[in-house]
C-alpha cells in the first residue's frame, strides 16, 4: 500500500512537470518524495476498508490530498523554525530561498485541495475545516512559545488542531467515502483524534530522548521554545527553587543544560506521566475500532496503534 501511495505521488509530480510546472514542482516533489512512513495516507486507505470500502481508486485521491496538505504544512513550518534539513535532505528554503519555499508550500496546498475537491460538499468541508484548524493552532502555538503559564488544556487544544485533527478528519472522510452513515463515520474520526494525540505525545518524548529517525537533534523543541507536555507537567508540579531553575533552563536552554533538564523532569515524573497518557489515548483509539467488524484492515489499524506506542520504547 505504501508503494501504491509513493507511486501515485511520483505520478502526480511527473504529470505537473509535463504540464509545465517547472521548478516549483521539482522543489515540492523533492520534499514530498524524500521518504517518510506515509502513516496518514495508509491510515486513511485502511479506514476506508474497515468501513466496508472495496475500490481503492475511490479513496486514493483523498489519501493523497491529506499527504500533500501535510507536506505543505511541513514546508511552511521549516521556514518558521529555520530548519535546514527535513527527512535527511535540504529544506526548500535552504536550497531555493524563503520566497520560493512559501510558494512551493502554497502549491502543495492547492494540489491537495484539487484532489480533495473531487468529493462531496460534506467531505470538502471536512478538509477545509481541518486546514483552518491547523492555522488556528499554529497561531496559538506561536503565542505560547516560551510561555511558562501554558496549561495542559492549551497544549491539548493546539495538538487537536495541528497534529491530531488531520488524523481524525482523514479517517472520518474515508468512512464517508466508503458509504458509512455520519454517526458510524464519527467513530473513525474519534479513532483518528485519539491516535493523533498519542502520536504527538510520542513526538514530545522522542524530542527529549533523541531519535535520528525524526531528522532533528535531541531537544529541538526545547531550543525552539515549544511547550511540550512533559515541560508543562513539570512546571505545574515543581515549586520553589526547583521551578525557578526549571524556568531558567527552559528560557535559556543550551545543550549543556540537557542532563539537568532531564533530572528536573524526572523529579516530577513528567516523562512517565506522558507515557501513561500515550497508553490511555491509544486504548481509547483501539476501543473505537472494536465497534467495527473484524477484518485484515482492522488488524492493520490496530497494528499501527502499537507502532505509534513502540516509537518511543
Amino acid at each position: 500500500m505504501r508503494d501504491e501511495v509513493n507511486q501515485a505521488l511520483l505520478d502526480l509530480i511527473q504529470a505537473e512537470l509535463e504540464h509545465g510546472a517547472g521548478e516549483v514542482a521539482v522543489e515540492a516533489g523533492r520534499v514530498l518524495n524524500a521518504g517518510g512512513k506515509r502513516l496518514r495516507p495508509l491510515l486513511f486507505l485502511l479506514a476506508y476498508r474497515v468501513a466496508g470500502g472495496t475500490n481503492t481508486d475511490d479513496v486514493m485521491p483523498l489519501a493523497l490530498a491529506f499527504e500533500l496538505i501535510h507536506t505543505a504544512t511541513l514546508v511552511h513550518d521549516d521556514i518558521n523554525d529555520e530548519a535546514r534539513h527535513r527527512r535527511g535532505i535540504p529544506t526548500i528554503h535552504a536550497q531555493a530561498g524563503q520566497a520560493k519555499a512559501v510558494i512551493a508550500g502554497d502549491w502543495l496546498f492547492v494540489q491537495g485541495f484539487g484532489l480533495g475537491g473531487r468529493y462531496s460538499e460534506q467531505i470538502v468541508s471536512i478538509i477545509a475545516r481541518c486546514c483552518a484548524n491547523i492555522a488556528v493552532s499554529e497561531f496559538h502555538q506561536l503565542d505560547h512559545v516560551l510561555n511558562l503559564a501554558t496549561t495542559p488544556e492549551d497544549y491539548l487544544s493546539i495538538v487537536k488542531g495541528k497534529t491530531a485533527g488531520p488524523f481524525a478528519s482523514g479517517c472520518y472522510a474515508a468512512g464517508l467515502v466508503a458509504g458509512l452513515d455520519d454517526e458510524k463515520a464519527k467513530g473513525l474520526e474519534r479513532f483518528g483524534m485519539e491516535l493523533g494525540i498519542a502520536f504527538q505525545l510520542v513526538d514530545d518524548l522522542l524530542d527529549l530522548r533523541g531519535d535520528e529517525r525524526m531528522g532533528k537533534p535531541r531537544g529541538a523543541d526545547v531550543y525552539e521554545g515549544k511547550m511540550t507536555l512533559p515541560l508543562i507537567h513539570a512546571l505545574t508540579l515543581s515549586h520553589g527553587r526547583n521551578r525557578e531553575r526549571l524556568s531558567e533552563v527552559i528560557e535559556q536552554f543550551t545543550d549543556d543544560d540537557f542532563d539537568e533538564l532531564m533530572a528536573l523532569l524526572k523529579r516530577s515524573s513528567s516523562v512517565e506521566y506522558a507515557e501513561i497518557l500515550v497508553q490511555t489515548h491509544l486504548e481509547r483509539a483501539q476501543s473505537e475500532l472494536e465497534k467495527f467488524p473484524d477484518s485484515e484492515a482492522k488488524e492493520l489499524m490496530l497494528m499501527i496503534t502499537n507502532i505509534v506506542k513502540d516509537r518511543h520504547t
